[in-house]
């Protein structure tokens, strides 16, 4: 996005050293990652940092308003899923943006869904490293994929005090279902590689009355003290073949960094509550006065789905009166992304994950890390960039 260091890049790319920065990662943990990582970072120039920061602050205006647990009540779509012992703020947070231009060709970020629940914090710092390692020459020192001055030890720093904290390491654990299976494995191994936790599975943990535990290497009970969650509820409900001890109903000793209640507090339920410049106008498909007549410019996204699950981009009204749960369903005005990113052939288009955290010691949501995934295709997703190059996973360098 920035010209100069766009073409730095470019010259000095090579299939070879593209080939080799892909072994690295995967060697790193012993893990071949199972994703397409693009040949390419971004390079963000400041007035679009200036705005993504705006963003996002107008955002969390929002969501630290007082009553925003009574706005987000209604996200619950079964009152069974409710997790005990809420905390008071969401621990991660995820704001993804398209870039798109304004009517003067001005980048602007416009918000295409919020998560408040953990993305691939460890990976991205790995990718970023080796990023530098293998394309250094092109990538200034005076850049960052972080703001306010933070450094990369910093950040491992910050994540450290807030997952781990003064807690044994052995007694906090990572959860996920089946996490070598997972398509994000490699930010598993990264998190325990960093932080010296425990990556478990939800099969694995025991339960005693309000204690849970899981059975060492030596065959010893260890205690759970915290559960850094990365269990997506999606998938969790789908696996009725899972045989487990623990319900996250459950009222239990140990401590949520993350709480689950979040995921679905902040969500696409979110979208409809938010205004401004930087986010679409969205509606809750039950709530919805009339049908637009320019449903070419809406998408229609089912609330409770991951990965771009059932998200409809070619709308008709046909469409949405055939849906019989609309409370399940938003209606949102399309993100019109800009070709932004030269590459070897046509230019990609490009979405920005400003990835927040809480920092318990300040009492603040900070703007951490970012996560980019590039795309040619008619969406961002696996399957519509198919054979394509210069596309998938990648982070973005904010000009100093």
């Amino acid at each position: 996005m920035i010209v100069k260091n766009r073409k730095d890049y470019n010259s000095n790319f090579s299939e070879e050293k593209y080939i080799e920065f892909l072994k690295d990662i995967d060697k790193s943990h012993d893990f071949k990652v199972t994703f397409r990582i693009a040949e390419t970072p971004a390079f963000i120039p400041r007035t679009l940092k200036d705005k993504l920061v705006e963003a996002c602050d107008d955002i969390m205006k929002i969501i630290n308003k007082p009553n925003f647990k009574e706005l987000t009540n209604g996200a619950f779509f079964d009152k069974n899923t409710i997790v005990p012992n809420e905390d008071e703020q969401s621990k991660f947070i995820q704001l993804d943006f398209g870039i798109c231009k304004d009517l003067n060709g001005n980048l602007i970020p416009k918000l295409i869904e919020l998560q408040g629940f953990p993305s691939l914090y460890f990976f991205q710092e790995l990718l970023g490293r080796k990023y530098r390692e293998h394309f250094g020459k092109a990538i200034p020192d005076s850049f960052s994929q972080h703001l306010n001055g933070m450094t990369p030890k910093d950040y491992v720093a910050l994540l450290r005090q807030e997952i781990v904290g003064g807690t044994d390491p052995k007694q906090v654990i990572l959860l996920e279902i089946e996490p070598e299976k997972q398509n994000t494995a490699i930010d598993f191994y990264a998190t325990a590689a960093q932080l010296g936790i425990k990556v478990l599975c939800i099969t694995d943990l025991k339960k005693e009355g309000r204690t849970l535990f899981y059975i060492d290497e030596k065959g010893n009970k260890v205690e759970v003290k915290k559960i850094y969650n990365r269990i997506i509820f999606d998938e969790l409900h789908q696996r009725t073949d899972l045989k487990t001890e623990f319900s996250f109903q459950d009222e239990i000793d140990a401590e949520w960094i993350g709480h689950p209640n979040w995921f679905y507090r902040i969500s696409k339920y979110t979208m409809p509550l938010l205004k401004g410049d930087y986010v679409p106008k969205s509606y809750y498909l039950d709530q919805l006065e009339s049908i637009p007549e320019d449903l070419e410019n809406y998408v229609l996204k089912p609330l409770y789905s991951f990965a771009g699950a059932g998200v409809q981009i070619h709308v008709t009204k046909e469409m949405i009166e055939a849906v019989s749960n609309k409370s399940n369903y938003l209606l949102q005005e399309k993100v019109a992304y800009a070709p932004v990113i030269e590459t070897m052939d046509v230019p990609a288009k490009c979405e920005i994950r400003m990835m927040m955290l809480h920092n318990s010691k300040t009492n603040k949501t900070e703007i951490v890390n970012n996560l980019m995934r590039l795309s040619k295709g008619e969406m961002v997703g696996v399957k519509y960039n198919k054979d394509k190059t210069w596309v998938g996973g990648s982070t973005g360098f904010f000009e100093g």
